[in-house]
C-alpha cells in the first residue's frame, strides 16, 4: 500500500504542477494556480500520515516505510526549487517571459551552485533521518527496525556522495573550452619560437 501511495504522490506532484502552471499561464488564473501549487505539500502530509497509520496498525517496518521517508525528505528539500525552475521555463515559453536563469557552468560560480544544492540535500537528508528516527521510536522494541536503520544509512550515504561531488567542483573546477581562435593561434606561436 505504501509503495502505491508513493507512486500516487509522485504522479500527483507532477499533475498538480502541470495544472498549476497551465492555469497560471494559459488561463491567466493566478489565484487558482497558487491554490493548486500549495496543494503540493498536502501530498507529503498524506504520505506521512498514511505511513504512520500503517505502522500503528501493526505493519512490520519495511523498506517501503524507509522509501517514504526519503521521498518526503527529497520533496521538502527540492520541491520548491523544482517548482520555481519549471515556473521560470513555463513563463518563458507560455507567457513571453524572460529566459529562465541558468546555473553557472564553470569555475567557482559552478562550485558555489553545487554547494547550495548539496545544502538542500543535507536538509532533505535531515528530514528523512528525523522521520526515520521517529518511526524507530514509534515502533520501539516491539518490532524489527533494521530496515528503518538501513534507510537512515542510505540517507547519510546519499548526502555524503552528493557532498563529494560538490567538493569535486571546488577542487577541480570545470573550465570553459578555449575559443577556436585560441586553438589556431597556439600552433603559430610555437612556430615563431
Amino acid at each position: 500500500m505504501i509503495v502505491a501511495l508513493i507512486i500516487a504522490c509522485e504522479v500527483g506532484f507532477w499533475v498538480l504542477l502541470a495544472l498549476g502552471l497551465s492555469v497560471r499561464y494559459l488561463l491567466k488564473w493566478r489565484r487558482t494556480s497558487v491554490v493548486l501549487l500549495l496543494c503540493e505539500p498536502v501530498l507529503e502530509l498524506v504520505l506521512f500520515v498514511a505511513t504512520a497509520i500503517d505502522l500503528k496498525n501493526g505493519a512490520e517496518p519495511g523498506w517501503e516505510h524507509g522509501l517514504a521517508a526519503l521521498y518526503i525528505g527529497y520533496t521538502v528539500a527540492f520541491g520548491h526549487y523544482t517548482i520555481r525552475w519549471l515556473d521560470g521555463h513555463a513563463a518563458h515559453r507560455l507567457a513571453d517571459g524572460p529566459p529562465p536563469h541558468k546555473p553557472p557552468r564553470y569555475g567557482r560560480a559552478r562550485a558555489r551552485h553545487e554547494a547550495r544544492l548539496w545544502l538542500r540535500a543535507v536538509g532533505g537528508g535531515a528530514v528523512a533521518l528525523a522521520l526515520l528516527q521517529l518511526a524507530v521510536w514509534y515502533v520501539g522494541d516491539s518490532g524489527d527496525i533494521s530496515s528503518l536503520r538501513t534507510f537512515q544509512w542510505v540517507a547519510i550515504r546519499t548526502v555524503g556522495i552528493y557532498g563529494l561531488i560538490a567538493l569535486g567542483y571546488w577542487i577541480w573546477p570545470k573550465q570553459p573550452k578555449p575559443a577556436p581562435a585560441d586553438r589556431v593561434a597556439a600552433p603559430k606561436e610555437r612556430a615563431r619560437s
